[in-house]
């Protein structure tokens, strides 16, 4: 038996590895459908079906025949749109809601780029892929790119392809077959369907014969054009992988004996890219010539550290550690809508961990030994984080929030370097830092990502660690207990970690209670009786840890520490308002120990 028989998807992984920028990739309506887009034909039919309906037409089982008896010809796109609409802007405006998604689609990850398109971006930045083309006329493909700061060289008509850039120069070509949705211009009948222009054909002659090819969404039956460029192909140097739901139709069975392609059977598109990019990924990590091994990386950021012309090696460490991690988040499959049950959120929770340790133990040197240059880098791979774990707009809330765990993981460990450096200006600028508006309400690093304030820091999740099932507040115990692990890369000798740890939540909590108005403290404090809090605040396992927590009340409420703080901006520099948050903490410690 052989070591690889029935795992094709590693078979096309070693070929696109082992063959970088070789292979081009042909999609077909498939992948637009899956975000709910509807294709040229359907909206064409659909316009048929609109106009005859304000005629008073009665519903028919066959828009196409009604209108070929009708009118005696064949439904086309372009005529409709140029009958209904005068002018390029009313036709545009006509198509939109066809193509773009509304505020409620968008909530509802509809119209958007699927993580197919995710995936083969993201294989397109790595190099693997240069060459797109899609019969597709909507722009899912060119904003998935865009998103991983990809521009392509698109090609959507004859007059574009003559001013594009040369297909050898271009980071990414993309072949638009049947026109962009913003130009009349689409092809969708059955007679514009039938032949290209000559310098299209020239093209994807070029194309076929000097490329492999992984087909995914194209059914081979109607697009005549197309199939005949594929009869035309001459060589076979480069293997044919065809990916397909179900069984080949008759048009696809013959392309396929004929170019000898290899079928590959798929559940989706999504599942068939991801995994796709997942195992290129992997086999990119185990080739470098460079390990990353952890010692390594600390060791460099260390050394990049202690003196200011080693900042070009630093800035670009950084970056090639955040795009080795962008990478490996774009690999992982979950999305949000299936529930997890506890080993797969443990399996889950550990992927994530193991992908985002070396970034985050290196952004906790650079919080522990920085000079203050960190600090955009560091926001700016969190707002990174933050976008990319945006992608899916819809699922389980409490668990679609868990793709922001990577967020969580380099904002706890580059606060806690923070933290243990004393750099209280930076550590409160970091806290406040905004993240973009989804909504009316601010969103800042502390207010999305501290505790219980993250959306998936409930309990109901965490508790599914392993000995945490009867804790209280998992998740603090449980980032203690992993940044524990990690402490040795800035945290040193001579200081107590859970008091390191304690310090950073419970500062955080201070920045999280200073949004809060100061009339409406002094009204809570005159109204509500001793036991009630004044206002709700993230607080972590140091409302219960009186080890912890008595040392750090007494040194936070001292004088000096309290003049550091409110210097650096805590509390908005108000002495009454700090004072107020050490009453609302006191109240919420005697919570935490009669009430949970």
């Amino acid at each position: 038996m052989s070591l690889l028989q029935g795992d094709t998807l590693t078979q096309i992984s070693f070929s696109v590895f082992e063959n970088k920028g070789v292979f081009a990739v042909l999609l077909g309506s498939g992948l637009s459908r899956s975000a709910e887009i509807p294709t040229g034909w359907e909206i064409t039919l659909d316009l048929v079906r609109k106009v005859a309906k304000v005629q008073g037409v009665a519903d028919q089982a066959d828009w196409a025949k009604w209108y070929t008896t009708t009118t005696g010809k064949e439904p086309n796109y372009s005529d409709l749109l140029e009958q209904i609409a005068s002018t390029p802007g009313e036709r545009r405006s006509i198509l939109h809601s066809y193509i773009e998604p509304n505020e409620d689609e968008r909530e509802q990850g509809k119209k958007v780029p699927t993580p197919a398109h995710h995936a083969i971006a993201a294989l397109v930045r790595g190099g693997f892929i240069r060459v797109i083309i899609t019969t597709n006329f909507d722009r899912l493909m060119e904003n998935a790119l865009r998103e991983q700061g990809i521009e392509p060289t698109v090609v959507a008509s004859k007059d574009a392809l003559k001013g594009a850039e040369p297909l050898t120069h271009s980071q990414c070509y993309l072949v638009k077959l049947h026109g962009d949705y913003k130009d009349a211009r689409i092809l969708n009948t059955d007679s514009e369907l039938s032949a290209y222009p000559p310098s299209y054909k020239k093209l994807l002659d070029r194309i076929f014969d000097e490329h492999g090819l992984i087909v995914c969404g194209w059914s081979g039956e109607w697009d005549h054009a197309l199939r005949s460029a594929f009869l035309r192909a001459p060589n076979r140097r480069y293997p044919v992988y065809w990916a397909l739901r179900g069984e080949a139709g008759e048009g696809a069975q013959a392309l396929i004996r004929h170019r000898a392609a290899k079928q590959v059977a798929i559940n989706g598109a999504d599942d068939f890219f991801k995994g796709l990019q997942q195992r290129v990924e992997t086999l990119t990590q185990s080739q470098r010539q460079n390990p990353l091994s952890m010692d390594l990386l600390i060791s460099s950021t260390k050394r990049y550290l202690s003196k200011p012309e080693y900042r070009i090696q630093l800035d670009d460490l950084f970056a090639d550690e955040s795009n080795r991690l962008m990478n490996q988040l774009d690999g992982v499959g979950y999305t949000g809508f299936d529930d997890l049950k506890q080993g797969q959120f443990r399996k889950l929770i550990a992927g994530y961990e193991a992908a985002v340790e070396p970034l985050a133990r290196m952004v906790s040197v650079m919080g522990r030994w920085a000079d203050g240059r960190d600090l955009p880098m560091v926001i700016g791979l969190v707002r990174s984080l933050d976008q990319h774990a945006n992608k899916y707009g819809s699922g389980i809330t409490h668990l679609l929030a868990l793709r922001h765990y990577p967020a969580v993981l380099i904002f706890t460990a580059y606060g806690l370097g923070l933290t243990r450096a004393e750099r209280w200006h930076d550590l409160h600028s970091f806290l406040r830092t905004e993240l973009p508006s989804r909504g009316l309400d601010a969103r800042t690093l502390v207010s999305e990502l501290f505790l219980d304030v993250w959306n998936g820091g409930e309990d109901r999740n965490w508790k599914q660690l392993e000995g945490l099932d009867n804790k209280k507040m998992p998740l603090s115990t449980h980032l203690l207990q992993l940044m524990t692990e990690w402490r040795k890369s800035f945290d040193g000798i001579g200081i107590q970690f859970p008091l390191l740890m304690g310090r950073f939540e419970m500062i955080a909590s201070l920045a999280y209670f200073e949004s809060n108005d100061a009339d409406l403290l002094e009204g809570s404090i005159a109204s509500k009786a001793n036991g009630e809090l004044l206002a709700f605040m993230p607080v972590g396992r140091v409302a219960f840890d009186f080890d912890v927590q008595r040392p750090l009340v007494q040194e936070l409420q001292s004088a000096s520490t309290r003049k550091l703080l409110l210097d650096a901006g805590f509390s908005q520099g108000s002495e009454r308002k700090l004072e107020l948050f050490f009453e609302n903490f006191s109240r919420y410690c005697q919570w935490v120990k009669w009430k949970r």
